[in-house]
């Protein structure tokens, strides 16, 4: 099938077979998608994406030789701007918010249609999240209990504000890097999918004043 010229570069990570043929053969059915390596385990994934230079990382959370965290830090350390899409048989409340936090930009289970499967990719390739509505839910009830810091309060001010990761970090005496980690957390802790719907969310909650 001939691609588009700006076609999104797509890693598959899975140690099981039949869905690394399965991935890859529903993903190259898209014209605006190019898969441009596949991966059995988290440590060959490392040497992929330094191979390959995708664009999203389509992978599992538990396989072996690395734990699915571990592994998305990892990646992300190789490459700051790759974005992760996890697919996973595994949904507990847990797993879904260290995946989270560890830097994936979305969140999706096997049993997920192919269209929304797609979707997703094509969102977190634009840098938006992607959570289903359940997950996202469910990250809601459970970010209840897990309070945004002060220093994340200030940070969603600023974003609010319409301020860069640039901007923030002059702002606060703060690293490019702490400032990008600091707007993570908000959106993970928010369920939010970009900047500007966990900032929406924080003024409806009350957590930061509306922008002057």
């Amino acid at each position: 099938m001939l691609k588009q010229a700006n076609a999104i570069k797509v890693l598959i990570v899975d140690d099981h077979p039949v869905v690394r043929v399965g991935l890859r053969t529903m993903l190259e059915s898209e014209t605006n998608i190019s898969v441009t390596g596949v991966a059995e385990s988290a440590e060959k994934a490392l040497l992929e994406v330094q191979n390959v230079q995708p664009d999203v990382v389509l992978m599992d959370l538990r396989m072996p030789e690395m734990e699915g965290t571990k592994a998305i830090r990892e990646l992300r350390r190789i490459q700051p701007d790759l974005r992760i899409l996890v697919l996973t048989n595994y949904e507990a409340d847990e797993d879904i918010f260290r995946a989270l936090q560890a830097g994936a930009m979305g969140y999706l289970l096997k049993s997920t249609p192919q269209e929304e499967i797609i979707k997703a990719i094509e969102m977190v390739h634009d840098n938006r999240r992607c959570l289903p509505a359940n997950i996202k839910e469910r990250l809601f009830e459970m970010m209840g209990r897990e309070a945004l810091s002060q220093r994340e309060i200030e940070v969603l001010k600023l974003v609010a504000m319409g301020k860069s990761n640039k901007e923030i970090a002059d702002t606060l005496f703060i690293s490019d890097k702490t400032a990008r980690n600091h707007v993570a957390n908000c959106l993970v802790k928010l369920g939010a999918n970009d900047r500007t719907e966990a900032a929406t969310t924080a003024i409806k909650r009350g957590l930061i004043p509306l922008p002057d």
